[in-house]
């Protein structure tokens, strides 16, 4: 039986992240990448399991798009081409998903004690 992340919490977590998006995006660039750093690792170490990184990279993905189109909202004139967001993204790297806990691996420590 494979995990996976719960489409319904995935989406909330994408609607909490636009509106959060929304409202702060005239901020302070270093505090919004410091911010979704802090948040995508906190969902990294929740979410991160052994058959479950596919749904994990592509929530990174739609955060990446999220930030792309936000940003892009800060004035008139679009600060960004995807180009120089990739550049930006270079500069400010958001954290890349790795698995936390390896159920195969607990079944197998399991095994060993009993």
């Amino acid at each position: 039986m494979k995990r996976k992340s719960s489409s319904k919490k995935v989406r909330g977590k994408l609607k909490e992240t636009k509106e959060w998006l929304k409202s702060n995006r005239s901020k302070d660039i270093h505090m919004i990448m410091d911010r979704f750093k802090r948040s995508l690792i906190g969902y990294y170490n929740y979410y991160c399991i052994t058959d479950n990184t596919q749904n994990v990279n592509n929530f990174k993905d739609k955060i990446e798009y999220l930030l792309f189109k936000w940003l892009n909202r800060r004035s008139q004139r679009k600060s960004f081409t995807w180009d120089k967001f990739i550049l930006f993204l270079n500069k400010y790297p958001l954290p890349s998903p790795r698995i936390k806990v390896n159920i195969y691996e607990l079944r197998k420590e399991i095994n060993y004690i009993l």
